[in-house]
């Protein structure tokens, strides 16, 4: 007479939650039995002529059969509910309504032993108070228990909804985060006194030669604080866009590395429109500036290239120096803050790889399309 969730609580807990968990489990079958009782005992005097002083006996009867219905009701219908749900969601209300016959016939066959010790029905009336109460039992067990198995059932979705909607939000405020991080630390980089002494002291040894160079460069290091001001308010900017502030960073970095700094960009126009994660490509090329080209006087060459295959999109950036490992890439690194993003943005189909192919570095950024 009694039904439950459709779906499973933690089975994994501490001891005073899993008590917690039954006490109101059986404070529940209570409840339940007490409200069966109660209404069985109502129909029955509302079709029955009987003297108001036999309202307690029938009241102790209808307990009776209900306390025998409704654990054997609570236990059996929460593990069918459990086990078929998901597996059979258009059988599973008949699995639940053949649960309550079977343990109504159940529980009238042991309520009736009940009845039998405890003196209120004669020896000889066992069968005939079975068929006469089996037809109430079954009814009352089949309206209780599937009402209380939906109204369960609409209580666990509920909650399922509502820590869905609360984990999306946490993962959406840990990408924003991780995203203001990637752009003060790109920022950072970009304000950083060395970065700025020498791009403006580069552009003020072009003033007087090639002045044309020298507004292209102020132009491209405004470019390129914008965007980093204004990375954590786009999402997913174009890769066209993106492919932009790559090539303005590194013509700014050329000006202070002159020949050192050889760069390439095969990216086919038609990826333009693919969204990726802000400054992603670009960390790659700052990573290669600073670890390689910064590093060796003979500078280094870096070649990033675009590709598409079915749904996924591969870009990458290779340079000729020794190349090194993800494991040693803590989360403050700015490509570790990079792996961050790409995990919240596309799960397990992004992907950061490192690799040694052809002397060469090869640092991809793989997705979905």
């Amino acid at each position: 007479m009694s039904g439950e969730s459709i779906k499973p609580g933690p089975e994994c807990g501490s001891s005073p939650e899993r008590a917690s968990t039954y006490t109101a489990s059986l404070f529940r079958i209570i409840w339940v039995t007490l409200a069966a009782a109660l209404l069985c005992t109502v129909l029955f005097l509302t079709t029955h002529s009987r003297r108001l002083s036999e309202t307690w006996t029938e009241f102790l009867s209808a307990a009776i059969y209900s306390a025998s219905i409704a654990p054997l009701s609570f236990f059996f219908l929460n593990w069918v509910s459990h086990r078929y749900t998901d597996k059979y969601p258009r059988l599973v209300v008949a699995m639940q309504a053949l649960v309550q016959v079977v343990t109504a016939v159940v529980g009238c066959l042991v309520g009736g032993i009940g009845l039998q010790v405890a003196g209120l029905e004669p020896p000889g009336a066992y069968w005939n108070q079975f068929r006469y109460v089996l037809p109430f039992a079954t009814v009352i067990s089949l309206a209780v228990g599937l009402s209380i198995s939906t109204f369960e059932t609409l209580r666990y979705k509920l909650q399922a909804a509502t820590l869905a909607l609360r984990t999306r939000q946490v993962e959406q405020e840990r990408a924003n985060k991780l995203l203001a991080e990637a752009r003060l630390s790109s920022l950072e980089s970009r304000i950083h006194p060395h970065f700025l002494f020498n791009t403006l002291n580069s552009i003020a040894a072009l003033i007087p030669s090639d002045p044309a160079r020298a507004e292209q460069t102020v132009g491209n290091l405004a470019s390129l604080l914008r965007f980093s001001l204004n990375a954590n308010q786009t999402g997913l900017v174009p890769l066209a866009k993106e492919l932009k502030i790559v090539r303005d960073y590194l013509e700014i970095e050329r000006t202070r590395f002159g020949d050192r700094l050889r760069y390439e960009i095969d990216v086919p126009d038609a990826l333009g429109d693919v969204k990726v994660p802000p400054l992603a490509l670009q960390s790659l090329a700052e990573n290669s500036v600073k670890h390689v080209v910064s590093k060796r006087p003979q500078g280094a060459s870096l070649q990033i290239t675009g590709s598409i295959d079915t749904n996924r999109v591969c870009l990458a950036v290779l340079d000729d120096g020794p190349g090194f490992s993800l494991e040693a890439i803590t989360p403050e690194h700015g490509l570790g803050n990079l792996i961050a993003r790409m995990e919240l943005v596309y799960g397990a189909a992004g992907q950061l790889e490192v690799a040694r192919e052809n002397d060469k570095t090869v640092v991809r950024l793989i997705f979905p399309a």
